[in-house]
């Protein structure tokens, strides 16, 4: 299982295959299970689908590492339009933002100036801009980043983040946002990388990401816990059990088209759920990921394909 992870994170990055990929049919036909369509109104039908079930929505313009100011800001022009849609619409949803599409890669301070304007208009809405945590060399810059946006005036709890349980640095980068009062979305983490800076065996990657959840959800901060592994959510009710936590204290969260049983489950049980939903035409380097994370995946398309 870890070679074929191996093999589809590295896929992931092949550009010849992304640009047959992603202007095949063959392409569309395989990301439509992980990827609710190509436009806004694509997303904007997913999320009532998902609304109407009983569970909130994050939206997020698929892409990541732009080359240029003025595609910077073409990737902004639809969040900011996401954002009013989402107000004028009355959804019960959120934005994800990378910073890599906002810039980073380019200019730092084209990518944090970005986001505060992001993170501006979404607390004018009462809304919530979440940043995507990306490759561990992003990391700290991405951090900071987002520390000194909602330590901005009026932008408190307007902006959040993603922390991954496979670093070794995530419990210390937890407890320095839990002072400043930022939510998380605690992930195990789909990038590769080296065991200098994370944790190699799935094992302990599981063990951190129990131990950082448990962290997160003693705290007065509200955070999403993202994941579809049946023995994380466990671990995390029994805490919320044992303590007493309110369910409104906290959220699970899973990808748009994985474990839709375990979604349902979960709203039925009374728990907060939050459906991450992909949308747009640049999807094939996030739809490798998610055939990396759970290799399950790979046989549930190949299944589908067959029958079809």
């Amino acid at each position: 299982m870890a070679l074929l992870r191996s093999g589809f994170i590295a896929l992931s990055k092949n550009r010849t295959l992304r640009s047959f990929m992603e202007r095949s049919r063959m392409g569309g036909k395989l990301s439509s299970r992980f990827v609710a369509g190509m436009t806004i109104e694509d997303a904007v039908r997913a999320c009532q689908s998902v609304n109407g079930q009983g569970m909130a929505v994050t939206l997020d313009a698929l892409g990541e590492s732009v080359g240029d100011d003025a595609a910077a800001h073409r990737a902004a022009d639809v969040y900011h339009s996401l954002l009013d849609v989402i107000a004028a619409g009355k959804l019960n949803a959120n934005v994800s933002v990378k910073l890599t599409q906002m810039g980073l890669e380019v200019n730092h301070g084209l990518a944090e100036n970005i986001a505060l304007e992001l993170a501006k208009h979404a607390a004018a809405l009462g809304n919530f801009v979440r940043i995507d945590m990306e490759d561990s060399s992003l990391t700290q810059v991405t951090l900071d980043i987002v520390r000194r946006i909602h330590a901005q005036p009026g932008l408190r709890g307007a902006i959040g983040i993603v922390i991954q349980s496979y670093l070794y640095r995530s419990e210390a980068d937890i407890q320095q946002l839990l002072a400043d009062g930022i939510r998380v979305r605690l992930c195990k983490g789909a990038y590769k990388e080296p065991p200098e800076v994370a944790f190699p065996r799935k094992a302990d990657v599981d063990a951190n990401y129990v131990k950082l959840s448990k962290i997160l959800l003693d705290s007065a901060v509200y955070h999403g816990l993202a994941t579809h592994d049946e023995k994380m959510i466990a671990a995390a009710k029994a805490h919320v059990r044992e303590r007493g936590i309110a369910r409104d204290h906290y959220e699970f969260q899973m990808l748009y088209g994985v474990r839709r049983d375990l979604q349902r489950e979960l709203v039925r049980e009374g728990h907060g759920m939050r459906v991450y939903v992909p949308f747009g035409s640049e999807w094939y380097p996030y739809f490798m990921r998610r055939l990396a994370e759970r290799p399950a995946n790979v046989f549930f398309l190949a299944k589908n394909l067959i029958r079809n």
